[in-house]
């Protein structure tokens, strides 16, 4: 199934940046954008907020889930010096229960819907592939902040 094979691929590749030299981790992609170690932070929070969406959706369809600004979290979670070793065990940890809950139940319960406080009505679909395309958003920040230095270790 599709849906696997990019959550599977978007983890992978994600979990290689976590081992990148510091020199690396604070390299941005653009002025007053957030570094990759920020980055890195954000994307295991928002595939936990994510994967709670899709297990609230799976087992309690017709709820309202709430947003939540990534810029405060950054700031008031302080991203910039949280241990990166703590939020890979994580994030890996979350997007594994992501592709069992999307072995189980994209197909079943894919149309379940919630509404979210912010966009409205979402499916459960939806929230899945969310995780893949915000991901990869993500994913090519940091290759852009990594090829602005020809001296990168790690091509991906």
């Amino acid at each position: 199934m599709k849906i696997i094979n990019d959550l599977q691929a978007t983890r992978e590749r994600t979990l290689a940046y976590f081992d990148l030299p510091e020199e690396h981790l604070n390299k941005t992609y653009g002025p007053g954008k957030w570094t990759i170690r920020q980055i890195l932070n954000h994307l295991t929070d928002a595939d936990t907020v994510l994967y709670e969406r899709i297990r609230r959706g799976i087992a309690n369809p017709a709820q309202v889930v709430w947003g939540f600004d990534p810029d405060r979290w950054a700031e008031h979670l302080d991203y910039k010096n949280f241990p990166l070793v703590i939020n890979k065990a994580i994030y890996q940890a979350v997007r594994n229960g992501v592709i069992y809950l999307a072995e189980r139940f994209y197909d079943s319960h894919g149309n379940n819907q919630y509404v979210h406080s912010e966009t409205g009505l979402r499916t459960v679909k939806e929230e899945f592939d969310k995780v893949v395309w915000h991901n990869e958003r993500h994913l090519q920040q940091i290759e852009q902040a990594l090829r602005s230095n020809p001296t990168t270790f790690l091509k991906m």
